[in-house]
């Protein structure tokens, strides 16, 4: 599909980019330094920030905002509620603008409903935050974090299964190797 959509109450400042195919829906509010990529969907009520990145086919799901500072590569997934944060010490009579810190989501990293994610991170690629996890430091490749704080748990597969002790994907039978503690996709597919 070539062709975007943007509902009819959705607010999309001049100057902002928006990919080809990318669905806005009701109530969004994009702002005018914002990049949003193609094949994106932002569902209702979801704000992205000035000077935000998203990358191509990035699902925002319902009411979440997308502070400056964030970075979303290609395919990211950001669940119903999630947050994130842009500055570590916010004040009401302090202006910290200038003091906003990047959040970097690598490609394929999911963030599940009502998680939380502290600013000046990063979030391996195609790591899985649960449900209501709180995020407060740099997250590993393929890692599956839960809890508050979050905590590592296992491993997870690029298609979104936990893997088991033979690090072998039991949907796609994708196999993983782990090196320097860090889980890589093994050139033997």
């Amino acid at each position: 599909m070539d062709k975007k959509y943007i509902h009819d109450t959705a607010i999309v400042e001049s100057g902002a980019t928006i990919g080809k195919g990318t669905k806005i829906w009701h109530f969004s509010h994009i702002m005018e330094t914002a990049k949003v990529g193609s094949n994106c969907v932002l569902g209702q009520n979801v704000f992205v920030g000035n000077r935000v990145v998203l990358g191509n086919n990035v699902k925002v799901q319902n009411n979440v905002s997308v502070y400056e500072g964030v970075v979303c590569e290609d395919d990211v997934f950001l669940g119903p509620s999630m947050v994130f944060t842009n500055v570590i010490n916010p004040r009401s009579r302090i202006n910290r603008k200038n003091e906003f810190k990047r959040t970097l989501v690598k490609r394929g990293a999911t963030i599940g409903a009502n998680a939380t994610i502290l600013c000046g991170i990063i979030l391996g690629e195609y790591c899985f935050i649960g449900a209501g996890a709180v995020v407060t430091k740099d997250i590993k490749p393929y890692a599956l974090i839960t809890g508050v704080p979050g905590i590592q748990q296992g491993w997870i597969s690029r298609a979104g299964f936990v893997l088991g002790d033979d690090l072998v994907c039991p949907e796609t039978g994708e196999k993983y190797i782990l090196e320097g503690g860090l889980l890589k996709l093994s050139g033997n597919v």
